[in-house]
């Protein structure tokens, strides 16, 4: 027996699967989680900008006692 397929082959039980399928992908909302989307959605920052942060803290920190030492020798 010969069939003639149009369109996209599938087996019947894909597209029972397919039909039925859940998007996992988009966190949902659950009462005993109290963070809401905007936390879940924010960003982490990556370990080079963690380390950035730390550098120009320090920086900034030289700075000030560079300022303070200068007074003390004018």
């Amino acid at each position: 027996m010969k069939r003639i397929v149009v369109g996209v082959t599938t087996t019947p039980e894909y597209h029972g699967w397919q039909s039925k399928r859940i998007n996992d992908n988009i966190p949902k909302a659950r009462e005993e989680c109290g963070r809401s989307i905007e936390e879940h959605l924010r960003v982490v920052p990556s370990e080079l900008e963690i380390i950035k942060r730390d550098f120009e803290k320090k920086s900034s920190e030289f700075g000030k006692k560079i300022e303070q030492l200068e007074c003390i020798w004018d």
